[in-house]
Parts: structure tokens; sequence; C-alpha cells
């Protein structure tokens, strides 16, 4: 857009090479390597990954260095690489009760089969700065997260216990295998299905699904929740070619799983029962995953039966305005040039002002007129 100024085409040229400056930054320190983002910036790239909707470790950490470690911008850039690459089939459902499970908690159940695993979390660390890890010469100790260190261990979901006694509703699975609605390629639509609300939430803005869902915690839509269970690790992904007519394993990927039990509900003809709350993204993303459980459930509210007074419970408002790269790409245009647009308000505004003005000025010379034909009455009067 700025071409159209003068010397803009030989600005935007210099723009590229400022920029490529600034992301190197003092070429005296070594240069980010992809393979280091990738192993050590691992929740940074679970996010791109996931609100991108490209599973892809590499390419998420590239996408991350070209931008800078600005992450709405690594999203963008591989949502727009993701539109290049064709879609060759569905894998089948994801089974995440054979997950080899890396982390696993419950804040329900105390004891439950297969024992809260507690793996890598900052849950309970100081939020201390630890300044040795700015010493330049200092090696880690510790060894690699592997898949030694995972168990695999049968770990059945923790809510299948209050299913069994018929305390929560049960899981809503469609009938057949209906072909996935992709919203990557087409548009969202109005009333959303569940799947496609839930697919809307694991690509939305965590920043924002997190604030939707502390204002439910804070009462605006009475929603209490409890995590029934969070897990993280490794699933094995299959599809079924045509041509074989059996499932196949094409590799494996990381996933958090998040179950959440909520207020219950019931009715004359229906006891009462637990609902659920349901969030599932790429890599080891914990409060993510979380959030969409909460924001799923108040998005439940029409279905339940429940009042819709809060913005967490809009369906339109929460999944129009999750998308991060529509709302970056909408509210930064207003950088772009609005010259005419501007010079037209400009010329509208000083318009009416200029109208404002001449009436004041008449009706001033008519008080005027006014009070000096008061003054002669007077005098003729005295």
């Amino acid at each position: 857009m700025y071409v159209a100024v003068k010397g803009g085409e030989k600005a935007i040229a210099q723009s590229y090479e400022a920029l490529a400056k600034m992301r190197r930054g003092d070429t005296a320190v070594p240069e980010l390597s992809i393979a280091q983002i990738r192993e050590q910036m691992s929740l940074a790239v679970a996010r791109v990954m996931g609100e991108a909707s490209l599973y892809d470790k590499d390419l998420a950490a590239l996408a991350i260095k070209q931008a800078s470690g600005d992450l709405i911008e690594a999203i963008f850039l591989l949502r727009a690489y993701r539109t290049t690459l064709p879609r060759l089939m569905a894998t089948m459902p994801v089974d995440t009760a054979n997950m080899l499970i890396q982390r696993r908690i419950s804040a329900t159940f105390k004891d439950v089969p297969g024992g809260q695993v507690l793996g890598a979390t900052y849950d309970y660390t100081q939020r201390l700065l630890d300044f040795s890890l700015a010493a330049e010469s200092m090696s880690s100790a510790t060894e690699p997260l592997t898949q030694e260190n995972a168990t695999a261990e049968a770990c059945p979901r923790v809510l299948d216990f209050l299913n069994a006694e018929g305390l929560i509703e049960p899981e809503q699975i469609p009938e057949g295998d209906p072909e996935p609605f992709d919203l990557t390629r087409e548009p969202l639509q109005f009333p959303a299905s569940r799947a496609l609300r839930l697919q809307s939430l694991a690509r939305g803005d965590e920043g924002f699904l997190l604030a939707l869902a502390y204002s439910t915690q804070r009462g605006y839509a009475r929603n209490h929740p409890f995590a029934g269970e969070i897990r993280y690790g490794k699933v094995s992904v299959q599809v079924v070619p045509e041509e074989l007519g059996f499932a196949i394993d094409i590799g494996e990927i990381d996933i958090t799983e998040c179950q959440m039990v909520n207020q219950f509900v019931g009715s004359q003809n229906e006891a009462p029962k637990f609902t659920r709350g349901y969030g599932l993204g790429f890599g080891h993303c914990e409060r993510k995953t979380m959030a969409m459980g909460v924001v799923d459930r108040a998005l439940r509210a029409s279905e339940l039966k429940e009042e819709i007074t809060a913005p967490a419970q809009m369906e339109e408002f929460v999944l129009y305005h999750a998308d991060n790269v529509e709302a970056s790409g909408f509210l930064q245009h207003l950088k772009l040039p609005h010259y005419v647009d501007f010079q037209a308000e400009l010329s509208l505004l000083r318009g009416i002002r200029a109208a404002i003005d001449a009436k004041a000025a008449e009706t001033g010379k008519t008080e005027a007129g006014d009070d000096k034909t008061e003054d002669q009455s007077g005098k003729k009067a005295a």
C-alpha cells in the first residue's frame, strides 16, 4: 500500500533489509538455530503448531525465528504455508486412552489407576529468576525427556469412573464416520456443532480463551469447573488407505488433553449429573486445553437449556474473536494508508464545524439586534 507514497517502493525494500538486521541482532552473538528453538522453546513451538493447525515442529521453529519471536506472526506464517499443502486424507480418531504418558494429573481423585504422574511442570517452581541459566558455560546435568521417562502403563480416563456410576453425562459420539469439517478450508458456520466449536477453540488465541475461562470462574456464566484429568504424552496417528482397507500407523505426535468436570444439571425427568468440558491441543499446552475445556462447557449453555448471559456463552462472539490471525490482520490494517478515507472525514468535519460557526455567528447578530431594539424602546419609554 505504501508504494503509492513517493519513494515508497525503495523504502519498502530498505525495510526488508532493516527487518533482517533486527532479526539477526548483534552478529557477535551466535545465531539461533532451528534445532535450538525446537528443543529449547518447546512450549512456544506447541502454541504455534496448535493455533496454526499444522503439526510440524521444525516449521513452527522456523516461523518463530523468522518472526523474531512474535508468536502471532509465526502462527500467521505457518497458516499461510499450510494453505499450500494438499489434504490427502483424514486420520482415524486419536485414542488418548493408549497415550504414552509423560504427565497425568487429576484434581478430582487422589488415587487413580496408573497413578498421578507429575512429570515436567512449572506448577511448583518458585517463579524466581534463575541466574545460573545465564552462565554461557553451564552444561545441563539432566538427560533429555525421552520415551524411557514416560509410563507405558495403561491409564484409564478418570471420568470413566464417574461415567460407570452414571454421575456424568455420557460422551456424545456421532453415529457412523462423518467427514470432519475442515475450518482451514471452509468458513465458520452458525449455529456451529460442538465438533466445529472445538476445532475453532483449538486454533483460537490462548490469551483470549484464558480471559474467557477466567471470566466464567468469576461468575460470568455460573460455571464451576474441576480439572477431572489432564494428560500429556505421545499418541499414534493412523489412517486407512483405500487400497489397503485397514489402519496403518503413520507416526506419532505429542498432545495434551484436558477433561473438565462441571456443575451438574437435572430436571423432573432426568436425574442430576455432572457435565463435561473438553480441550485438546498439539504439544504440551495445559493452560490452553484447560481454557478450552472451560469455554467449551460455557458454549454448551443453549444445549443444556441454560440462560445465556455472559460473553463466554455466546457462540458467535467467542468463535469469531478467538482467531488471533484475523484479529491481528484487522487491527494492523489500520497502519496502512487511509488517506482518502481520512481526508473525506476531515472535509466533512470541517464542513460541519463551519456550519456550526456560521449559525453561531448569525445567532449572535440576531441577539445583538434584539438588545439594540430593547435599548431604543427603553429610551423612548423613559
